[in-house]
């Protein structure tokens, strides 16, 4: 077996990292095009100031507020590989892998970010023109982002790989915890932000006073606006960008662990990851060039063409790289069902989500009744489709183990990370798909707070209905990636304790760790959506009481744009750090506690549940969202009717549950998963130390206990 890189590794290397540079080149010559396109004058522009303004101050106040954390925990993390007797080289290594994780996370966001802001003005002034070139631009302005994730999670993951070899997982482990921390960060932070600013807008505006979404005499406009960059551009790109590299990092660690060792097992997965990014840019440059008679005016089915395109340039090619290169059939037969999966995730999604599917014109159907028929129905949807969700990914790992029968149980986790890598080959696609989402919807308020003609109204509300479900189909599909990646990075966590993939939950113990570890995503979600309505509150009063200012109402005064987005500003940024906390320390207080198999048994139910409620929330927020959408293209009653108003409480209910709570369950589950594969040897060596390792776990859950209360507290009543 192959001890040294074999000459063709080594070219294949080098080709990646071209191939990575190529993808960023995309991404930039895109930036290019996008920009060239023209972006209207006047109120338009004036509009689309305020939210480039706002976008870029939260982002800038939020890498400020965590870059002395980010400081602490590369010091932590260099201890963390040194107190478990790593060389100097593979400490260093990893603090400074850690450091560049965050920094490729958070640059992807914040570019990612600003191209958004640019593509959602140019795509509101072109939309009565040609809603092709809509598509075209606003599909085009999320693909930057996602080129973006592409090249620089494969270019990263690929040097680290090169500097350090058999040893580059350990470094690696620093990479992914890096991309993951700033995603949880983002996700939470800018989650918060954008749901507290629409469910402030929206319960003034459309339910007390009967004004259309994104009325410019709504003071919650512009920070609702402004969310929708910060949480669903910056956020979910670098959601989608940690999961990018945990799944690359899991399939190197189990790659590492195979015996005998081979450098093919690490090294096919980056070959795959670079096929992706080929086959991502001939998927995504093909969205609006697909004729009329297969789409038929349906933004999401050209997205969804493109995307099989990519999947079947991809598939074949993973044929003749696992044939010819590893000798190993049963490699691609496992990235084979990854593809599947992301496709079966993009149906699903589709399915229950699209407002022209039956589940969602059920919703919209059920208003007739009033908003609690509405709210079981969408509940009821939620559960439904969190099971079949489930059963695919079952599905998936029962074929990866299936395809590796015989070969061990290493050899299996390894399938399952294969098939983790398979799913996120197209990321840029994935990446697009989500970013297109904001895009739309920004443009559309743009368009409404510049009064825009009902032809391009009609033409971005199109948009927007399409891109409530590539956020709930990309959303899925980042949840999916978060239960892979942890199911395998679970399988290294018990190399890394020297047992093997053996739980008895008979054990009280192991039992015990079990229950707490699928009741935090409850506990995390609690916290979430207590903080959006906490800060929502503080936004209906700020709006109420400026409806009061003579001539606001009437639309001869502006109302304060700018005080609003101060305050949502500062409250998300106050409220991410709780969760951050809650994500790291719960996992080193429960090895302290409970010892390093009850740990895994923990790790298991925070997978499991965190699965299962992440999809249900997701899901359930955005059929609610659509079934609003359906209902004001003038179906069951039409705006301002009663059913309406029963939808727009489904709506507000939903926001928090598909764009705060359920999305910030994906990072979260993975920073629970890196967090104990990094300190895991940490913990077996305090716990030999009872003294030390129960003193410290009291610290830490007295940590824990103060964000638990705060959570609780009361929003301030307005003086």
């Amino acid at each position: 077996m192959a001890e040294v890189l074999t000459p063709f590794e080594q070219t294949a290397l080098l080709s990646i990292i071209l191939v990575a540079i190529g993808a960023l080149v995309y991404a930039a010559l895109l930036a290019r095009q996008v920009l060239r396109e023209p972006k209207g004058s006047g109120k338009m522009v004036e509009v689309w100031g305020g939210i480039k303004q706002g976008a870029n101050a939260y982002l800038m106040r939020q890498i400020k507020s965590i870059i002395l954390l980010i400081g602490v925990l590369a010091i932590i993390l260099y201890l963390s590989a040194d107190l478990a007797g790593q060389p100097f080289a593979i400490s260093l290594g990893r603090a400074a892998a850690f450091l560049m994780g965050a920094f490729f996370s958070a640059m992807v966001g914040f570019l990612g970010m600003n191209m958004a802001v640019q593509g959602n003005i140019r795509t509101s002034f072109v939309a009565g023109k040609s809603f092709r070139d809509a598509l075209r631009i606003s599909y085009r302005s999320g693909t930057v982002t996602g080129m973006l994730t592409d090249g620089l999670g494969l270019l990263g993951g690929t040097l680290i790989f090169i500097f350090y070899l058999k040893e580059a997982p350990e470094v690696l482990l620093g990479f992914g915890f890096g991309g993951t921390l700033l995603a949880l960060f983002m996700r939470v932070g800018g989650g918060i932000y954008t749901k507290a600013a629409d469910v402030g807008a929206d319960l003034v505006g459309k339910v007390e006073k009967g004004i259309p979404e994104d009325d410019p005499r709504n003071a919650a406009v512009v920070a609702d606006l402004v969310g929708d960059n910060v949480g669903d551009c910056a956020g979910m790109a670098a959601d989608i960008f940690e999961s990018y590299e945990v799944t690359m990092v899991s399939a190197m660690l189990l790659g590492l662990a195979i015996k005998p060792f081979d450098f093919k097992w690490i090294v096919f997965p980056l070959l795959v990851r670079a096929i992706g990014v080929l086959s991502t840019i001939a998927g995504t440059y093909t969205v609006s060039l697909w004729p009329d008679s297969l789409t038929k005016g349906n933004a999401f089915k050209a997205m969804d063409l493109s995307y099989d395109l990519s999947s079947v340039i991809s598939t074949v090619s993973f044929f003749f790289l696992a044939q010819y290169y590893v000798g190993d059939l049963r490699v691609f037969f496992a990235t084979a069902v990854g593809i599947l999966l992301a496709i079966s995730f993009n149906k699903l999604a589709d399915y229950f989500t699209s407002p022209d599917r039956k589940p969602v014109d059920r919703i919209a159907k059920s208003s007739k009744t009033g908003a609690a028929t509405l709210l079981l129905e969408g509940l009821a949807l939620g559960m439904e489709s969190t099971v079949w969700v489930l059963v695919v990914i079952a599905a998936t790992i029962v074929a990866s183990v299936i395809f590796f029968t015989g070969a061990g149980v290493i050899f299996a986790m390894y399938g399952v990370a294969l098939a983790g890598i398979g799913m996120l080959t197209h990321t840029g696609n994935n990446v697009s798909m989500d970013a297109f989402g904001p895009i739309s919807d920004n443009a559309g308020g743009i368009a409404e707070m510049a009064e825009s003609d009902a032809k391009s109204k009609q033409a971005l509300a199109d948009l927007d209905a399409a891109g409530n479900t590539t956020k709930a189909v990309t959303k899925a599909i980042a949840i999916a990636s978060a239960v892979i990646a942890a199911i395998s990075l679970f399988a290294s966590y018990t190399e890394a304790i020297g047992v093997e993939v053996k739980l008895d939950i008979a054990d009280p113990m192991i039992f015990t760790g079990l229950l707490v570890g699928g009741a935090l995503p409850f506990l995390f979600s609690s916290i979430s959506i207590r903080a959006v309505g906490r800060t929502a509150s503080k936004v209906i009063e700020e709006v109420r009481e400026q409806f009061k200012t003579p001539g606001v109402m009437e639309g001869t005064r502006k109302p304060d744009y700018a005080k609003v987005v101060s305050m949502v500003t500062a409250a998300a940024q106050r409220e991410m750090v709780g969760l951050a906390l809650l994500g790291v320390l719960t996992p080193i207080v429960a090895g302290l506690l409970l010892g390093e198999l009850a740990l895994g048994a923990f790790l298991a139910g925070v997978i499991l549940v965190g699965q299962l409620l992440a999809v249900f929330m997701a899901n359930t927020g955005a059929a609610w969202d659509n079934a609003k959408k359906k209902i004001e293209d003038g179906y069951y009653g039409g705006k301002g009717s009663d059913e309406h108003k029963s939808s727009v409480i489904g709506d507000t209910v939903g926001d928090p549950l598909k764009d705060t709570a359920g999305p910030a369950l994906n990072p979260m589950i993975k920073v629970i998963n890196l967090v104990s594969l990094i300190f895991a040897p940490i913990i077996i060596q305090l716990r030999a130390n009872m003294l030390v390792a129960g003193v410290l776990s009291l610290i830490l859950t007295i940590i824990l206990v103060v964000v638990v209360i705060r959570s609780k507290r009361e929003a301030p009543e307005r003086r």
